[in-house]
């Protein structure tokens, strides 16, 4: 199969380049367009034949359930069974943005689509190239991360065609996402709202606007169940994870340097790797150290994240050394990735 590229950045006209996407999308096939959070693969989430050509292309556990892109709130009305109080506040609040809400399934929402569950998450993103792309096809379309299932979320266009050229029949080029992080997904079928995967809207903004939300407790777990029937994507399998081996060391920023310099000395004939900040860069002793951003600027963490580790393959590292985060508001959903991509291996300092 060959992978067309569409560049619709610099301002081009969106319509006029999304006409042969949305017939693809129409038509059952693959298109990776990009959303606020990360670049997606979109198909036509109602489709029992389509929906299965996502997990082929991005090697993904078909009980890894997907999430459905609406492009107007009235859509949403066909998918589920019914739409708590709670969600129309959330709705108001932040939507069109990264939040996805998870409901109980309509009749019309194939089980492929959601994992075998009887719930489905729905998001409405605030991309302009994904709520157009959306709108033109008439159908929900259902967009995992557009990367190779395990590896780094995509944030560029570029990204998506390492991991799926050849797989996939488009790619729209909408330039760097703005976030970085997948969409924070939140259960509003039961008493009490409960976050499945954190993103950049916080449990503090949740609360703020609806009162009482909780964390699910696998999120917190360190120790993930393999034998967990995961309800929303990224629950259960290592996600995020660079090539080489990867340590997250977590403590004062100093002894983490210290430790970190030490380990790297004793990596000898292997090709060392950090992932630092602004504030400790300069420090490092390693083959390669990359810095994310400002502790003082959790946005700008969470921005180049994804990008940082896709750079480590690129430049062979072999094993990674990274710098853990202040796990409040954003930092969590930052520290949530992380984890996932060290596949939980923490050294407190």
């Amino acid at each position: 199969m060959k992978t067309e590229y569409v560049d619709l950045r610099d301002g081009k006209d969106v319509k006029e380049g999304l006409y042969k996407a949305t017939e693809i999308i129409k038509t059952g096939g693959l298109v990776a367009f990009p959303t606020e959070t990360v670049y997606g693969l979109g198909a036509n989430g109602l489709d029992e034949n389509a929906v299965p050509k996502i997990y082929e292309a991005k090697g993904r556990p078909s009980d890894n359930p997907l999430i459905l892109h609406i492009s107007d709130f009235d859509e949403i009305k066909s998918l589920v069974k019914e739409i708590p109080d709670v969600a129309f506040v959330l709705a108001d609040e932040f939507w069109p943005g990264p939040l996805t809400m998870v409901f109980k399934k309509s009749d019309i929402v194939p089980y492929r689509t959601t994992g075998g569950l009887e719930s489905v998450a729905v998001r409405m993103p605030s991309n302009r190239i994904a709520r157009e792309l959306i709108k033109a096809a008439g159908v929900p379309v259902a967009a995992p991360s557009a990367n190779s299932s395990g590896r780094p979320s995509p944030t560029k266009a570029s990204h998506v065609l390492e991991d799926l050229d050849g797989k996939i029949d488009m790619v729209i080029d909408g330039g760097t996402v703005d976030i970085g992080l997948e969409s924070t997904i939140v259960d509003v079928t039961g008493e009490v709202p409960v976050i499945l995967r954190p993103g950049f809207i916080t449990e503090e903004m949740l609360s703020e606007a609806i009162g009482r939300v909780k964390t699910d407790e696998a999120v917190k777990n360190l120790s993930p169940d393999k034998d967990l029937k995961p309800k929303a994507p990224g629950m259960k399998y290592r996600h995020y994870a660079p090539q080489g081996k990867m340590t997250i060391y977590k403590g004062n920023p100093e002894k983490v340097v210290k430790i970190i310099n030490e380990e790297t000395a004793k990596s000898e004939g292997k090709k060392t790797a950090v992932l630092a900040t602004d504030e400790t860069k300069r420090y490092y002793k390693a083959d390669i150290v990359i810095s994310v951003g400002s502790r003082e600027d959790c946005e700008s963490i969470a921005h180049n994240l994804f990008d940082a580790l896709r750079s480590f393959d690129d430049m062979g590292a072999e094993i990674i050394f990274s710098e853990g985060f202040d796990e409040s508001r954003l930092g969590f959903a930052i520290m949530n990735r992380l984890h996932k991509s060290a596949g939980y291996n923490i050294v407190n300092v």
